[in-house]
């Protein structure tokens, strides 16, 4: 069989990778260093039977994945930095509707406008903390082309199997990398539908407390009828004053993704449970850590990297279990030091984390990495 292989920019396997989990609804506003995705889905949606609208702004093209959600899409936008800020509202309103949508941020340097074509992280914390109150979050984040094309995937898997809306947070780095990339074949991948309700319409709640705790979800236009709203509400969908049904539903919204981290959390390791020191890195700057961590063990030194690419959750017990008997742990980042907050929650002893940051719009290179490992343990490189 013939392989569908492709040179592709990590914003262009996105694409891929959301047509191949089902995307047929793209709305968004183009806006560097994500236009491509944009470009890309305008083109190849109308091919797959799906729908692409460019909105007069990023309000309205979160607002417009949202409805094409509620009607029963896979729905998906796209943004960066300014764009991803004034999603905020509508995101949150996502959250505590539980609408599936994928939201892709691929970050640039800020705040505000910054320098729109240079890459930047500093977007990790408001992809967890971006919206006011309490809520769960899933967010991905890729290294490779391939891992952009796998983790759309994932993202559409995650949100229509916990009916939430999933973050991929890219940065520049991997939206504008073009690597090869073999296509997979249909069905080689895993693909979750939506649960839909096995009741009669007049016996639907669409907020239901189910056993697995994500009620099945009616699409607008199916002979389901039933309320959406910001507020806080019971099973039913309308608005309530009780502080019971209040602390249920977030209970609840909080409990789906908890429950089940085993499935949600992904990450990478190299050498990281025997070594000494520890690199850690998310998105492209991984690259640069694990460039690092090779040219220092062909030098001797015993060292190693970990790598969420689920970054929120993050994966603190599995931080906890390798950080233990470390002398070192640095924390690579593009920013002034976002990831290093939850890395220090997790390990026991917080004196032996370090920041490796850089915030000017450049990335990281391997020289620095090490560089900052050889100031640390007084070592002249060898």
């Amino acid at each position: 069989m013939k392989k569908n292989i492709k040179l592709l920019q990590g914003n262009e396997a996105c694409v891929h990778g959301a047509i191949y989990a089902g995307m047929n609804f793209f709305a968004g506003y183009p806006i560097t260093p994500s236009t491509e995705i944009a470009e890309v889905s305008s083109e190849l949606l109308p091919k797959n039977k799906g729908k692409f609208i460019q909105m007069e702004d990023e309000i309205a093209g979160m607002a417009t994945t949202i409805g094409a959600a509620v009607a029963g899409a896979k729905a998906m936008t796209a943004t960066s930095g300014p764009g991803f800020s004034l999603k905020q509202e509508n995101i949150g309103y996502a959250c505590i509707t539980e609408i599936p949508c994928v939201i892709v941020n691929v970050q640039r340097h800020g705040p505000s406008t910054g320098l729109p074509t240079s890459p930047g992280q500093g977007d990790y914390m408001q992809a967890k903390w971006g919206t006011h109150g309490d809520h769960p979050v899933i967010a991905l984040s890729p290294t490779t082309v391939r891992e952009v094309f796998e983790l759309t995937v994932k993202a559409f898997n995650f949100s229509e199997k916990y009916r939430t809306p999933v973050i991929l947070l890219m940065d520049e780095v991997v939206g504008h990398l073009r690597e090869k990339i073999e296509i997979p074949e249909a069905g080689e991948l895993e693909i979750v539908p939506r649960k839909l309700p096995k009741v009669a319409p007049s016996e639907y709640k669409a907020y239901e407390f189910t056993e697995d705790l994500v009620p099945p979800m009616a699409n607008f236009g199916s002979g389901y009828r039933y309320n959406i709203t910001g507020l806080v509400h019971d099973e039913t969908g309308f608005p309530t004053n009780s502080t019971k049904e209040a602390a249920k539903l977030l209970d609840r919204l909080m409990a789906k993704i908890n429950n089940n981290l085993d499935d949600i959390l992904i990450y990478e390791e190299g050498f990281a449970q025997e070594a000494e020191t520890l690199f850690i890195a998310f998105g492209g700057i991984v690259r640069s850590v694990k460039e690092a961590v090779a040219t220092l063990r062909e030098q001797g030194y015993n060292v190693g990297y970990f790598a969420p690419k689920t970054v929120w959750p993050f994966p603190e017990q599995r931080l906890q279990e390798i950080s233990k008997n470390k002398k070192n742990i640095f924390v690579a980042e593009m920013n002034l030091g976002q990831m290093i907050e939850p890395v220090k929650l997790a390990v026991e002893d917080k004196n032996i984390v370090k920041g490796i940051n850089k915030a000017n719009g450049e990335i990281i290179s391997p020289e620095e990495i090490i560089e900052s490992f050889m100031e640390v343990v007084k070592c002249p490189v060898k």
